[in-house]
């Protein structure tokens, strides 16, 4: 679908407020990378490591660091946080369809429920009695929201997300397709000879600005609820078990699965595939890279990894063996003369 959007490289300075540098009545019709960049399109540098194809990129314009202006041959918008900078640009070229405001017919709505004028709802999606839905809500097709679930203004919700009774969010929330929002956390009691279930009677609190990837499922609180504060960012595929309390604009990357229980701070980042095992509390601002298991708490923050560097199989088997001899080994080298337990 072409995109119909253009604006003036002056325009875009004042809107991305960056400094320009070039022809102010240029225009720009989209973006592309600093390698495919052409006229009429925008780049941006943020990564250093591509800096070598600004002088051969073929954009109209970069949006660039001071640093890196003397190297670009093309229009230039200054930007002391490029990345930042492209993502406001991105949300001007946005080429989503547009969606149409009503009630499709082949949606239920339980007839005492009282919708806002400019709302959406697609065809087949379910809205259960006792629901409230903000103005400006977008709720797609197949979704189901069952009773007593409460949607702030600008909400999303993109096809076949499912909301469990008595679930929140708060404003401009968006979930992204087949999300699950407040199925039953996992708690079970183990009498001898079967697990008695435990009922989850709590439910799933999201904050304001809260986006939520695609197959993503947040587990509802057993007694208290479950807890996303505003501005959190969730990837696609995450799994974040019942109780949990995730501070705000904290980013969960994708296929990271979270415990029971887990406190996580404000301003954290969790790699992709990343685990954080139940009842344990992690402080703001701590970064995980990928595929770590946090086991134990973090009280302060900062960078954390756990596991070991990708190397040939055969080495890695032979290193594996003797991780398990460590432990003798580390006891023997305390009996040496001098050491000390």
């Amino acid at each position: 679908m072409p995109n119909a959007k253009k604006y003036t490289l002056g325009a875009l300075a004042e809107l991305l407020d960056a400094k320009l540098v070039g022809d102010e009545s240029c225009v720009i019709d989209g973006l592309a990378t600093l390698s495919e960049g052409r006229p009429g399109k925008l780049c941006f540098l943020s990564n250093p490591t591509y800096a070598d194809q600004l002088p051969g990129c073929a954009a109209s314009a970069v949006i660039l660091e001071e640093k890196f202006a003397a190297k670009c041959g093309v229009n230039k918008l200054i930007s002391a946080v490029p990345y930042v900078s492209f993502a406001k640009a991105s949300q001007l070229f946005d080429n989503a369809p547009s969606v149409s405001l009503g009630v499709h017919p082949t949606a239920f709505i339980h007839p005492a429920i009282q919708l806002p004028d400019n709302v959406s709802i697609g065809h087949n999606a379910v809205v259960s009695a006792g629901v409230t839905i903000g103005a400006g809500s977008v709720i797609g097709p197949g979704c189901f929201i069952d009773e007593n679930c409460n949607l702030g203004e600008g909400c999303r919700l993109y096809s076949n997300v499912t909301l469990y009774h008595g679930v929140t969010l708060g404003n401009r929330v968006v979930n992204h397709a087949g999300s699950v929002i407040g199925a039953d956390g996992f708690g079970f009691a183990f009498d001898g000879s079967q697990s008695i279930k435990i009922q989850q009677l709590g439910s799933v609190d999201i904050g304001d600005d809260v986006d939520i990837g695609a197959g993503t499922t947040i587990d509802r609180g057993a007694i208290e609820d479950t807890i996303i504060e505003q501005g959190v960012k969730i990837d696609n595929q995450v799994q974040i078990g019942h109780n949990c309390h995730i501070g705000a604009h904290t980013v969960i990357c994708g296929c990271t699965a979270i415990a029971g229980s887990a406190h996580i701070g404000k301003y954290c980042v969790l790699g992709g595939a990343s685990g954080v095992v139940g009842h344990i509390r992690i402080a703001d601002r701590v970064r995980v890279s990928a595929m770590s298991l946090v086991s134990k708490n973090i009280h302060e923050a900062g960078d954390y990894s756990s596991g070991t560097g990708i190397m040939k199989s055969a080495k890695w088997r032979r290193n594996a063996i003797r991780f398990s001899a460590l432990d003798e080994l580390a006891k023997r080298v305390n009996r040496l003369p001098g050491m000390k337990d």
